[in-house]
């Protein structure tokens, strides 16, 4: 959520930076709702002032006077005015605050230009993506794939997007958490174990609601969501709470299983492990300190990057267009690894920085030092990493020619053995 001292005082300057992130928002409304608002707080407390000058007028006056007898008829009509003033301002609170939700996170200044995800900038490539790969095939057409993979029997289980994984493709997944998980331990993230059904207040605070409401699976009767992400439950830690200034940045990691909607998909990029409805993911997130959000951004990827790197896969990162970026983000970078049977991009990991806009919304706040006043949080995260897709790269990146998939070096310790076999 902004800073409505913001939109009240630099109304042009959200409008520019939405337009950059080509999102249609009435501010307009917004204002007016906010100037109605605030025209019911002034009204409340004239009325409050009233009550509390007729009240100390009457403790001066002797009971049963005419005087008396007067202001108490002055009190009951202040006190009917203001109940209804009252009403009247909390119904604009809550449409004000409805209003609010609506307005997206301001893109940085380094954001660049751009309404669709070609524009995006290619910010880094690593490795030899082009590198020929004779065997390589789209890994669910893998000779023996659906042994290890069986999406038919997951969809007359649930439906499609839920795949069972069997023996080696059980066995892979793990070794893939397991490797994950340690390797951020290595570099300062404290796992963490959280719930996988959020509330509702939990699913705003970080801007799923009401953005991405039709994402959600959500359960009847007790109106909990399945967690699209652990960015969700990790993020509302800290909900309502004041941190010690001295313990930021504070780092986290989780292993959630991910439950997404994903209307609207289709054709090739769902096949296989492309896209799912139920997935495994690694999350990474930080509290920091507004003065360093970004270096801590640049970490994060880094950090995500070195996860690519151990496993060799080639892998590019995009600097995401404002058109591109998403509702709650201010900047965002997307990893992207190659998939040489597809041919094609996969991403893996997307690493955002939402400044104090979730905070706002959670109210994670520090004591500042130097004002001696609570000041919000930033709040940073990214997958570190998501499976499905990785392990679509290292099955037709690593394909032998005897059908056989070659672990990277890492990973062979967690998997036990150096090569996946589909027979």
């Amino acid at each position: 959520m902004l800073d409505p001292k913001l939109i009240r005082e630099s109304p042009d300057l959200v409008r520019a930076a939405i337009a950059k992130k080509h999102l249609e928002v009435d501010l307009e409304a917004v204002l007016a709702i906010d100037a109605s608002w605030r025209t019911h707080l002034q009204d409340v407390e004239a009325l409050r002032g009233k009550q509390k000058a007729a009240n100390s007028a009457m403790a001066a006056l002797p009971k049963g006077s005419p005087e008396f007898i007067a202001k108490v008829g002055e009190m009951k009509a202040v006190s009917a005015q203001l109940k209804e003033r009252e009403t009247q301002l909390k119904e604009t609170e809550e449409t004000f605050r409805h209003a609010m939700l609506s307005i997206p996170n301001l893109p940085h200044a380094s954001v660049p230009e751009g309404k669709t995800p070609e524009e995006n900038e290619i910010f880094l490539l690593h490795g030899a993506h082009e590198e020929p790969r004779p065997h390589a095939l789209p890994h669910w057409e893998i000779p023996g794939f659906d042994k290890l993979f069986d999406f038919a029997r997951g969809a007359k289980v649930t439906g499609a997007g839920f795949p069972f994984y069997i023996g080696d493709g059980a066995r892979i997944v793990r070794a893939l958490l397991h490797f994950f998980l340690d390797e951020n331990a290595k570099v300062g993230y404290v796992e963490v174990n959280p719930p996988i059904f959020v509330n509702a207040a939990s699913a705003t605070a970080t801007g799923q609601l009401p953005d991405k409401e039709g994402q959600m699976y959500e359960t009847t009767p007790d109106h909990l969501y399945a967690v699209p992400t652990a960015e969700v439950p990790l993020t509302n830690f800290f909900r309502d709470e004041i941190v010690d200034e001295a313990a930021l940045p504070i780092y986290r990691c989780a292993y959630t299983p991910c439950f997404r909607r994903e209307a609207g998909s289709y054709g090739k990029d769902v096949r296989g492990l492309n896209r799912l409805h139920q997935f495994d993911k690694v999350e990474l997130l930080k509290w920091v300190h507004p003065a360093s959000s970004y270096d801590e951004l640049d970490k994060l990827r880094g950090d995500a990057e070195r996860l690519l790197q151990k496993l060799d896969l080639p892998y590019r990162v995009l600097l995401m267009c404002g058109g591109d970026l998403g509702f709650a983000q201010s900047k965002k970078y997307d990893l992207e690894v190659w998939s040489a049977g597809q041919k094609r991009w996969l991403e893996v990991s997307s690493c955002s920085n939402f400044e104090a806009f979730q905070a706002r919304r959670a109210q994670i706040r520090f004591r500042s030092k130097e004002s001696g006043k609570p000041e919000l949080v930033h709040t940073i995260n990214g997958s570190g990493l998501a499976v499905p897709r990785v392990l679509a790269a290292l099955l037709e990146n690593n394909l032998q020619p005897d059908g056989r998939v070659k672990i990277p070096a890492a990973l062979v310790p967690y998997f036990g053995k150096e090569y996946l076999s589909f027979q």
